[in-house]
């Protein structure tokens, strides 16, 4: 449970499921004709408007008795509830570029975990957000797919605003290969077919360092471990024998730290370095198939593909 949610609140996922249904709502009302949509789509536009002129007088009524301070305004922007309310009335005390910022600030120990890091290098009047991505595993796609996700899932929920994403070229003295994510540039506000579905997993969070288990998510067998203090999930199968990694161990690579670890295939003996994505470590082309793994509300959460769910 986060900082800034009780027993009782209202969760991101329910603030989620709420606009969901309140759009679902809206696309029923259009089967009575265009005029009952539009006086549907009216409703929802004046009382939008009655809350946000009563939040916006709520805060010029703290803001006038000196009681709305930076301390004040940080708890307001921190809550979910509040901080999309104020983001949806232009109330929000940050604006676009910091929220963005803040969000790629808290998924880069993420990002890092598989080789890769974030740049912003800005956001423009039309809410196009534009990113260097780099590093990854060299020649994993599936990698970039998880770094793809990461960064997708972070800006989408600071700034719901953000119409775009588009991803520069790196030159030559960039930190590391960019990469291949011309997928990300897509709208935001838009459902994308295909696009992989988040699930909590609140077991992971039990798993210590150099703990391993399996899961089942989604129907989808995992194999989940913690190396240090960083969590990392990948489909249970071996790249090279289609085994099960059910009795797998979990070591230290020689000369490493406590993050760096090595995944041993029960069946084949393969070797998988888990920080670099599950590259093997045997010469070989042989790649575990990484799966997203954020902290989302408080929650280790897994982006399960849509086929399978």
């Amino acid at each position: 449970m986060g900082e800034h949610q009780r027993a009782g609140d209202v969760s991101a996922d329910d603030l989620r499921a709420a606009g969901a249904r309140i759009q679902a709502l809206l696309d029923a009302s259009g089967a009575g004709g265009v005029v009952v949509r539009e006086r549907a789509e009216e409703l929802v536009r004046l009382v939008t408007d009655l809350y946000g002129a009563g939040l916006q007088r709520l805060l010029g009524i703290l803001a006038d008795t000196g009681r709305l301070d930076d301390e004040l305004a940080e708890s307001l922007a921190a809550d979910d509830l509040v901080a999309s309310l104020l983001i949806v009335h232009g109330l929000h005390p940050h604006d676009v570029r910091a929220r963005v910022e803040k969000a790629l600030e808290s998924v880069r120990p993420y990002l890092g975990s598989h080789g890769g890091d974030v740049e912003l290098l800005g956001v423009d009047e039309a809410g196009v957000v534009r990113l260097r991505l780099l590093g990854s595993c060299d020649g994993c796609p599936s990698s970039s797919v998880t770094l793809k996700l990461a960064v997708e899932d972070a800006v989408e929920t600071a700034a719901p605003e953000v119409t775009a994403i588009e991803v520069e070229t790196p030159v030559a003295a960039a930190r590391g290969p960019v990469i291949p994510v011309d997928a990300l540039r897509l709208r935001l506000d838009v459902p994308v077919a295909g696009q992989p579905s988040w699930t909590a997993v609140s077991e992971l969070a039990d798993l210590v360092p150099g703990e391993l288990a399996g899961f089942a998510v989604e129907g989808l067998p995992i194999l989940a471990c913690r190396a240090g203090e960083q969590l990392f999930a990948f489909r249970d199968e071996c790249p090279r024998c289609a085994g099960s990694f059910a009795g797998a161990s979990l070591a230290r690579a020689v000369g490493g730290g406590a993050q760096d670890a090595v995944l041993r295939c029960p069946s084949c003996h393969g070797r998988y370095d888990v920080r670099r994505a599950g590259a093997s470590l045997d010469g070989d082309a042989a790649h575990l198939d990484p799966l997203p793994l954020l902290i989302r509300d408080g929650v280790a959460s897994i982006a399960v593909p849509a086929a399978v769910a």
